[in-house]
Protein backbone atom coordinates (compact mmCIF):
# COMPACT_ATOMS: atom_id res chain seq x y z
CA UNK A 1 0.00 0.00 0.00
CA UNK A 2 2.73 1.95 0.94
CA UNK A 3 4.80 1.64 -2.41
CA UNK A 4 1.65 1.90 -4.51
CA UNK A 5 0.62 5.90 -2.64
CA UNK A 6 4.52 6.56 -3.13
CA UNK A 7 4.39 5.59 -7.14
CA UNK A 8 1.32 7.24 -7.32
CA UNK A 9 2.82 10.56 -5.87
CA UNK A 10 5.71 10.56 -7.46
CA UNK A 11 4.64 9.22 -10.99
CA UNK A 12 1.27 10.51 -11.34
CA UNK A 13 0.88 13.77 -9.22
CA UNK A 14 4.23 15.00 -9.53
CA UNK A 15 4.78 13.60 -13.17
CA UNK A 16 7.59 12.06 -12.45
CA UNK A 17 8.99 9.53 -15.65
CA UNK A 18 9.45 5.92 -14.00
CA UNK A 19 11.50 4.98 -16.31
CA UNK A 20 14.72 7.03 -15.24
CA UNK A 21 16.94 6.17 -12.72
CA UNK A 22 16.81 9.50 -11.02
CA UNK A 23 13.12 8.61 -10.69
CA UNK A 24 13.89 5.36 -9.44
CA UNK A 25 16.41 6.49 -7.17
CA UNK A 26 14.13 8.87 -5.99
CA UNK A 27 11.54 6.41 -5.24
CA UNK A 28 13.84 4.37 -3.04
CA UNK A 29 14.78 6.78 -1.20
CA UNK A 30 10.95 8.30 -0.42
CA UNK A 31 9.56 4.74 0.43
CA UNK A 32 12.17 3.31 2.41
CA UNK A 33 12.73 6.48 4.68
CA UNK A 34 9.14 6.66 5.10
CA UNK A 35 9.18 3.18 5.81
CA UNK A 36 11.83 2.90 8.11
CA UNK A 37 10.79 6.30 10.38
CA UNK A 38 7.29 4.92 10.26
CA UNK A 39 8.65 1.29 11.75
CA UNK A 40 10.79 2.87 14.08
CA UNK A 41 8.21 5.00 15.53
CA UNK A 42 5.68 2.13 15.76
CA UNK A 43 8.43 -0.45 16.93
CA UNK A 44 9.81 2.01 19.66
CA UNK A 45 6.32 2.92 20.44
CA UNK A 46 4.85 -0.53 20.77
CA UNK A 47 8.40 -1.85 22.86
CA UNK A 48 7.90 1.06 25.08
CA UNK A 49 4.65 0.44 26.04
CA UNK A 50 5.26 -3.40 26.65
CA UNK A 51 8.38 -2.42 28.44
CA UNK A 52 5.87 -0.74 31.37
CA UNK A 53 4.23 -3.96 32.15
CA UNK A 54 7.31 -6.23 32.15
CA UNK A 55 10.42 -5.39 34.31
CA UNK A 56 14.00 -4.68 32.88
CA UNK A 57 15.18 -7.44 35.04
CA UNK A 58 12.82 -9.94 34.04
CA UNK A 59 13.85 -9.16 30.16
CA UNK A 60 17.78 -9.45 31.33
CA UNK A 61 16.80 -12.47 32.83
CA UNK A 62 15.40 -13.96 29.50
CA UNK A 63 18.57 -13.71 27.70
CA UNK A 64 21.41 -12.80 29.93
CA UNK A 65 22.42 -16.50 29.98
CA UNK A 66 26.28 -15.78 29.85
CA UNK A 67 27.63 -19.06 30.96
CA UNK A 68 25.62 -21.67 28.25
CA UNK A 69 25.05 -18.43 25.59
CA UNK A 70 21.07 -19.33 25.76
CA UNK A 71 20.72 -15.66 25.51
CA UNK A 72 22.09 -15.39 22.35
CA UNK A 73 20.33 -18.39 20.87
CA UNK A 74 17.13 -16.99 21.94
CA UNK A 75 17.94 -13.61 20.57
CA UNK A 76 19.09 -14.94 17.18
CA UNK A 77 16.03 -17.14 17.08
CA UNK A 78 13.23 -14.23 17.53
CA UNK A 79 15.74 -11.92 14.94
CA UNK A 80 15.19 -15.08 11.95
CA UNK A 81 11.42 -14.68 13.22
CA UNK A 82 11.23 -10.90 12.68
CA UNK A 83 11.07 -9.71 8.86
CA UNK A 84 13.30 -6.87 9.40
CA UNK A 85 16.30 -5.54 6.93
CA UNK A 86 19.38 -4.54 8.35
CA UNK A 87 17.95 -1.11 8.79
CA UNK A 88 14.56 -1.83 10.48
CA UNK A 89 16.04 -4.11 12.65
CA UNK A 90 17.65 -1.22 14.35
CA UNK A 91 14.47 -0.12 16.54
CA UNK A 92 14.20 -3.43 18.27
CA UNK A 93 17.67 -3.22 18.98
CA UNK A 94 17.94 0.06 20.48
CA UNK A 95 14.53 -1.25 22.49
CA UNK A 96 17.02 -4.23 23.73
CA UNK A 97 19.92 -2.22 25.07
CA UNK A 98 17.15 0.62 26.41
CA UNK A 99 15.95 -2.49 28.63
CA UNK A 100 19.38 -3.77 29.98
CA UNK A 101 19.82 -6.44 27.57
CA UNK A 102 23.98 -7.44 27.00
CA UNK A 103 25.23 -5.77 24.25
CA UNK A 104 26.41 -9.66 22.99
CA UNK A 105 22.83 -10.45 22.92
CA UNK A 106 21.48 -7.61 21.27
CA UNK A 107 24.43 -8.05 18.31
CA UNK A 108 22.73 -11.56 18.04
CA UNK A 109 19.28 -9.89 16.76
CA UNK A 110 20.51 -7.17 15.42
CA UNK A 111 22.70 -10.12 13.02
CA UNK A 112 20.39 -12.59 12.40
CA UNK A 113 17.23 -10.40 11.93
CA UNK A 114 17.96 -9.27 8.30
CA UNK A 115 20.09 -12.54 7.97
CA UNK A 116 16.77 -15.07 8.38
CA UNK A 117 13.16 -14.00 7.74
CA UNK A 118 10.21 -15.71 6.64
CA UNK A 119 9.90 -14.46 2.80
CA UNK A 120 13.57 -14.89 2.63
CA UNK A 121 13.12 -18.37 3.64
CA UNK A 122 9.95 -18.96 0.88
CA UNK A 123 12.48 -17.11 -1.64
CA UNK A 124 15.32 -19.26 -0.97
CA UNK A 125 13.11 -22.30 -1.13
CA UNK A 126 11.25 -21.28 -4.57
CA UNK A 127 15.05 -20.45 -6.04
CA UNK A 128 17.70 -22.67 -4.52
CA UNK A 129 15.17 -25.29 -2.81
CA UNK A 130 14.63 -26.73 0.41
CA UNK A 131 18.33 -28.26 1.41
CA UNK A 132 20.21 -25.26 0.64
CA UNK A 133 17.34 -22.85 2.00
CA UNK A 134 17.45 -25.16 5.29
CA UNK A 135 21.13 -24.89 5.25
CA UNK A 136 21.08 -20.64 4.73
CA UNK A 137 18.87 -20.57 8.22
CA UNK A 138 21.24 -23.00 9.92
CA UNK A 139 24.02 -20.81 9.05
CA UNK A 140 22.43 -17.28 9.50
CA UNK A 141 21.19 -18.44 13.34
CA UNK A 142 24.66 -19.72 14.06
CA UNK A 143 26.27 -16.79 12.71
CA UNK A 144 24.46 -14.34 14.41
CA UNK A 145 24.65 -16.27 17.74
CA UNK A 146 28.50 -17.14 17.78
CA UNK A 147 28.91 -13.02 16.19
CA UNK A 148 27.08 -12.18 19.59
CA UNK A 149 29.17 -14.67 21.61
CA UNK A 150 32.62 -12.78 20.54
CA UNK A 151 31.54 -9.52 20.50
CA UNK A 152 30.37 -9.45 24.11
CA UNK A 153 33.30 -11.50 25.43
CA UNK A 154 34.82 -8.33 24.12
CA UNK A 155 33.16 -5.39 26.60
CA UNK A 156 32.35 -2.97 24.11
CA UNK A 157 29.63 -1.25 26.11
CA UNK A 158 31.65 2.08 26.65
CA UNK A 159 31.66 2.72 22.64
CA UNK A 160 27.97 2.91 23.23
CA UNK A 161 26.96 6.81 22.55
CA UNK A 162 25.82 7.62 26.37
CA UNK A 163 22.80 10.08 25.66
CA UNK A 164 20.92 7.31 23.43
CA UNK A 165 21.53 4.10 25.60
CA UNK A 166 20.43 4.69 28.81
CA UNK A 167 23.72 3.09 30.95
CA UNK A 168 21.35 3.08 34.19
CA UNK A 169 19.01 0.11 33.95
CA UNK A 170 17.55 0.81 37.52
CA UNK A 171 16.15 3.88 36.49
CA UNK A 172 13.36 3.22 34.29
CA UNK A 173 12.42 -0.21 36.63
CA UNK A 174 11.74 2.44 39.40
CA UNK A 175 9.17 3.87 37.84
CA UNK A 176 5.59 2.61 38.14
CA UNK A 177 2.61 2.71 35.73
CA UNK A 178 -1.20 2.64 36.58
CA UNK A 179 -3.79 3.33 34.23
CA UNK A 180 -3.18 2.56 30.43
CA UNK A 181 -3.04 6.04 29.39
CA UNK A 182 0.18 6.29 31.14
CA UNK A 183 1.85 3.66 29.72
CA UNK A 184 0.96 4.46 26.35
CA UNK A 185 1.86 8.14 26.92
CA UNK A 186 5.70 6.49 27.87
CA UNK A 187 5.65 4.49 24.44
CA UNK A 188 4.66 7.96 22.65
CA UNK A 189 7.62 9.85 24.34
CA UNK A 190 10.20 7.12 24.02
CA UNK A 191 9.37 6.69 20.00
CA UNK A 192 9.32 10.54 19.42
CA UNK A 193 12.34 10.94 21.48
CA UNK A 194 14.42 8.31 19.64
CA UNK A 195 13.18 9.46 16.23
CA UNK A 196 13.97 12.93 16.82
CA UNK A 197 17.39 11.41 17.37
CA UNK A 198 17.91 9.26 14.31
CA UNK A 199 15.80 11.14 11.37
CA UNK A 200 18.77 12.68 9.78
CA UNK A 201 21.04 9.68 10.04
CA UNK A 202 18.42 7.70 8.15
CA UNK A 203 17.74 10.42 5.63
CA UNK A 204 21.61 10.01 5.22
CA UNK A 205 21.77 6.10 5.10
CA UNK A 206 18.67 5.46 2.67
CA UNK A 207 20.29 8.52 0.59
CA UNK A 208 23.69 6.38 0.04
CA UNK A 209 21.64 3.29 -0.19
CA UNK A 210 19.25 4.66 -3.22
CA UNK A 211 22.38 5.89 -5.23
CA UNK A 212 23.91 2.54 -4.80
CA UNK A 213 21.06 0.74 -5.47
CA UNK A 214 20.14 2.28 -8.88
CA UNK A 215 23.41 3.28 -10.15
CA UNK A 216 25.55 0.27 -9.54
CA UNK A 217 24.73 -2.41 -13.15
CA UNK A 218 24.14 -5.98 -11.64
CA UNK A 219 27.05 -7.10 -14.29
CA UNK A 220 29.78 -4.81 -12.79
CA UNK A 221 29.13 -6.95 -9.63
CA UNK A 222 29.34 -10.12 -11.43
CA UNK A 223 32.26 -9.51 -13.23
CA UNK A 224 34.12 -8.94 -10.19
CA UNK A 225 33.37 -11.97 -8.66
CA UNK A 226 34.14 -14.15 -11.53
CA UNK A 227 37.68 -12.27 -11.36
CA UNK A 228 38.02 -13.28 -8.15
CA UNK A 229 39.37 -16.63 -8.11
CA UNK A 230 40.19 -17.85 -4.53
CA UNK A 231 38.97 -14.53 -3.03
CA UNK A 232 36.06 -14.28 -4.53
CA UNK A 233 33.94 -15.13 -1.63
CA UNK A 234 35.95 -12.42 0.50
CA UNK A 235 35.50 -10.27 -2.62
CA UNK A 236 31.81 -10.89 -2.90
CA UNK A 237 30.88 -10.23 1.04
CA UNK A 238 32.65 -7.14 0.51
CA UNK A 239 30.56 -5.95 -2.85
CA UNK A 240 27.73 -6.68 -1.03
CA UNK A 241 28.34 -4.86 2.35
CA UNK A 242 28.00 -1.26 0.59
CA UNK A 243 24.56 -2.30 -1.39
CA UNK A 244 21.60 -1.84 0.35
CA UNK A 245 18.20 -3.49 -0.66
CA UNK A 246 14.99 -5.96 -0.03
CA UNK A 247 15.70 -9.46 0.54
CA UNK A 248 13.05 -9.72 -2.62
CA UNK A 249 16.01 -7.69 -4.95
CA UNK A 250 18.85 -9.61 -3.41
CA UNK A 251 17.48 -13.44 -3.79
CA UNK A 252 17.25 -13.04 -7.56
CA UNK A 253 20.32 -11.77 -7.87
CA UNK A 254 22.59 -14.35 -6.13
CA UNK A 255 20.40 -16.83 -8.07
CA UNK A 256 21.73 -15.20 -11.40
CA UNK A 257 24.95 -14.93 -10.10
CA UNK A 258 24.97 -18.79 -9.03
CA UNK A 259 23.12 -19.75 -12.28
CA UNK A 260 25.86 -17.60 -14.54
CA UNK A 261 28.69 -20.11 -12.49
CA UNK A 262 29.42 -18.26 -9.55
CA UNK A 263 29.91 -20.99 -6.67
CA UNK A 264 26.96 -21.32 -4.45
CA UNK A 265 29.13 -20.09 -1.29
CA UNK A 266 30.18 -17.23 -2.99
CA UNK A 267 26.74 -16.32 -4.01
CA UNK A 268 25.48 -16.39 -0.64
CA UNK A 269 27.79 -14.76 0.94
CA UNK A 270 27.03 -11.47 -1.61
CA UNK A 271 23.53 -12.20 -0.24
CA UNK A 272 24.36 -12.49 2.91
CA UNK A 273 26.38 -9.15 3.42
CA UNK A 274 23.76 -6.98 1.45
CA UNK A 275 21.35 -8.39 3.70
CA UNK A 276 22.93 -7.75 7.13
CA UNK A 277 25.51 -5.31 6.23
CA UNK A 278 24.95 -1.92 4.55
CA UNK A 279 26.77 1.34 4.69
CA UNK A 280 22.72 3.22 5.62
CA UNK A 281 22.73 0.62 8.63
CA UNK A 282 26.60 2.23 9.72
CA UNK A 283 25.02 5.52 9.16
CA UNK A 284 22.05 4.72 11.30
CA UNK A 285 24.10 2.77 13.99
CA UNK A 286 26.58 5.66 14.23
CA UNK A 287 23.77 7.42 16.68
CA UNK A 288 24.05 4.87 19.05
CA UNK A 289 27.66 3.68 18.72
CA UNK A 290 30.92 5.03 18.44
CA UNK A 291 32.87 4.08 15.03
CA UNK A 292 35.33 1.77 16.48
CA UNK A 293 32.34 -0.17 18.02
CA UNK A 294 31.00 -0.35 14.15
CA UNK A 295 34.13 -1.23 12.84
CA UNK A 296 34.27 -4.47 14.92
CA UNK A 297 30.73 -5.29 14.74
CA UNK A 298 30.65 -4.97 10.73
CA UNK A 299 34.52 -6.58 10.72
CA UNK A 300 33.26 -9.87 13.17
CA UNK A 301 30.06 -10.48 11.29
CA UNK A 302 32.22 -10.17 7.71
CA UNK A 303 34.48 -12.28 9.13
CA UNK A 304 31.49 -14.84 9.96
CA UNK A 305 30.29 -14.50 6.62
CA UNK A 306 33.47 -14.96 4.99
CA UNK A 307 33.74 -18.37 6.54
CA UNK A 308 30.32 -19.50 5.63
CA UNK A 309 30.65 -18.84 2.24
CA UNK A 310 33.83 -20.86 1.97
CA UNK A 311 32.26 -23.58 3.88
CA UNK A 312 29.24 -23.66 1.32
CA UNK A 313 31.59 -23.91 -1.88
CA UNK A 314 33.03 -26.89 -0.04
CA UNK A 315 29.21 -28.41 0.88
CA UNK A 316 27.73 -27.34 -2.41
CA UNK A 317 28.12 -30.69 -4.38
CA UNK A 318 26.71 -32.61 -1.51
CA UNK A 319 23.76 -30.30 -1.25
CA UNK A 320 22.80 -30.34 -5.02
Amino acid sequence: MLQITVNWILYTLVGLDSSLKSAQAINFFVYDTVKILLLLFVMIFAIGFLRTYISQERIKSWLSDKKKGLGNVMASMFGAATPFCSCSSIPIFLGFLEAGVPLGVTFSFLITSPLVNEYLVILMFGFFGWKIALAYVFSGVLIGVLSGLVLGRMKLERHLVEDLVSSNAKVAEEVKYGAVRERLSFGLDEAVSIVRKLWLWILVGVGIGAVIHNYVPDTVIQGIINKGGVFAVPIATLLGVPIYGSCAAIVPIAAVLFQKGVPLGTALAFMMATAALSLPEAVMLRRAMKLKLILIFFGVTTIAIIFTGYLFNILQNIML
